[in-house]
C-alpha cells in the first residue's frame, strides 16, 4: 500500500523517505477514537491522512480547553515535543471528530528520518513553528480577549461557507474559546434575547452576522 505520495506536506520527501513510511499500514479510526490520554506513552509522530484530531486540555476544575486540531498536513505538539525533548508521557489527550485516517510513525523510525532525511526534518521544523505560532495565538487571546470576543469569532470562523447554521454544542463551543459552558449558555441566552442568534439543541443559527463581527473586532461585547 502506497500513501505517503499523497499524504499532505511531504511532498518534498524523496522516493527512499516515502518508500520508508509506505511500510507503514494507515489506520482507520472512527469517531470519538481517543488517540491518547493523560499519562499515556508517547508512541510516535502521528500523520494525518484525512479527518481531523482535537488535542485538549482538562483543567483541575474540570474543565476543557481545545488546544488545538491536527488536520493533513499539520503536526501534533504534544507528540512532537515529546520525541524531540525526551518526555515519555502525555499531558493532553486527544480524540477523532470523525472517521479518520492516519499513520503512527514510530520512535525508532522517526529519529533515523529525523537523522538522515532533511527534507524530513524540514517538515516536522515547519510543522512545528507554524503549530507554535498558532499555539501563541491561542494564548494571547484566553489573556487578552473577553469571552464574548472568542465565541462570536469562534462562531463566524467555523460557520460553513454560504450557511448561518454551525452545528456544535455548547460544551464543544466552551471548550473552544476556553471557558465554562455554563458561561457561554449565558452569553448565546442573552444574545438570542436580542435576536442576534438562535440556539436550538446542538446548534446555533447566526441572525446578525455583522453584529457578532462587531464584537469579535472589539474585544467585548459593550450591550451586554
Amino acid at each position: 500500500m502506497t500513501w505517503a505520495a499523497d499524504a499532505p506536506g511531504l511532498e518534498t520527501l524523496s522516493d527512499r523517505d516515502r518508500a520508508r513510511l509506505d511500510r507503514l499500514h494507515p489506520l482507520d479510526l472512527p469517531k470519538g477514537a481517543r488517540l491518547f490520554q493523560p499519562g499515556d506513552a508517547i508512541q510516535g509522530y502521528a500523520i494525518v491522512l484525512s479527518g481531523r484530531v482535537d488535542v485538549r486540555l482538562t483543567t483541575a476544575a474540570g474543565r476543557e480547553i481545545l488546544l488545538y486540531s491536527v488536520v493533513p498536513g499539520q503536526s501534533c505538539i504534544q507528540s512532537t515535543l515529546g520525541l524531540m525533548g525526551g518526555d515519555t508521557h502525555y499531558t493532553a489527550e486527544a480524540e477523532t471528530t470523525g472517521p479518520t485516517r492516519l499513520v503512527l510513525l514510530p520512535r525508532h523510525d522517526y529519529e533515523a528520518l529525523m537523522e538522515d532525511s532533511p527534507a524530513f526534518r524540514d517538515v516536522v521544523f515547519s510543522a512545528f513553528g507554524s503549530r507554535m505560532r498558532s499555539m501563541m495565538e491561542l494564548l494571547e487571546k484566553l489573556a487578552f480577549q473577553t469571552v464574548e470576543c472568542r465565541l462570536a469569532e469562534h462562531l463566524l470562523r467555523q460557520l460553513p461557507d454560504g450557511e448561518t447554521t454551525l452545528r456544535s454544542t455548547q460544551a464543544e463551543l466552551a471548550s473552544a474559546v476556553g471557558t465554562a459552558r455554563e458561561v457561554v449558555s449565558r452569553k448565546l441566552e442573552n444574545w438570542a434575547a436580542k435576536g442576534w442568534v438562535t440556539t436550538a439543541r446542538g446548534k446555533v443559527t447566526i441572525n446578525d452576522p455583522n453584529r457578532l463581527r462587531k464584537i469579535a473586532a472589539a474585544g467585548e461585547d459593550p450591550l451586554l
